[in-house]
């Protein structure tokens, strides 16, 4: 893990209806996934115009969510990005305490829940091919649980520590050179009460 801030804790709302822009969280995200990257890089990624591209990463700059990097070209004139924080958090209770701020939370979820489901979905479409390794590896289940509110904190916390220490495996790899089959995986769980 880098000494970047793990996990910061989104607590405002200027800052949620920053990231709750469906370009600007496709850019968070391939900027966590690349680590680095420029807006030219990013806008051949998500099919958009650079200048729009590098409009919208300075919002996310301007709310702390990504901040320059240093250049990893010798083209001076490159702007490099890179997220401000190894990821982010966002909790309910920080947004529970008036009706706007509830209905961006719920907006932000929604768009997150969404963009995550198409990265399923493409993955669903493509899965052929990537070989019977991958194909293996992957998974999809559900699990239905009777648990306290208590409870679902312990799994969320423990379910959190495992990905932590998933991630810091991989990133230690990939800085000792060690990226022989080495691909990005996307982990969703989501854990929430329901009746029938």
């Amino acid at each position: 893990m880098t000494d970047k801030e793990r996990d910061r804790r989104i607590t405002d709302l200027g800052t949620l209806k920053a990231l709750a822009h469906p370009l600007r969280m496709r850019l968070y995200r391939g900027l966590t996934i690349a680590r680095a990257a420029t807006a030219s890089q990013l806008a051949e990624q998500v099919d958009e115009a650079v200048s729009l591209v590098s409009y919208h990463l300075r919002k996310l700059a301007e709310h702390g969510l990504i901040e320059e990097a240093e250049g990893r070209s010798a083209d001076g004139r490159e702007r490099w990005w890179q997220p401000a924080s190894d990821g982010i958090s966002i909790r309910d209770e920080d947004f529970s305490d008036a009706p706007e701020k509830a209905a961006v939370h719920t907006a932000a979820s929604r768009l997150f829940f969404e963009q995550r489901a198409d990265m399923f979905r493409r993955w669903l479409d493509e899965r052929a091919h990537w070989g019977a390794a991958w194909n293996g590896a992957a998974n999809s289940s559900e699990s239905t649980l009777r648990l306290t509110a208590d409870e679902l904190t312990e799994l969320n916390t423990e379910l959190l520590a495992l990905l932590r220490r998933y991630d810091e495996l991989g990133r230690a790899a990939d800085a000792a050179g060690d990226t022989e089959g080495r691909e990005n995986v996307a982990v969703h769980t989501y854990g929430f009460p329901f009746r029938i």
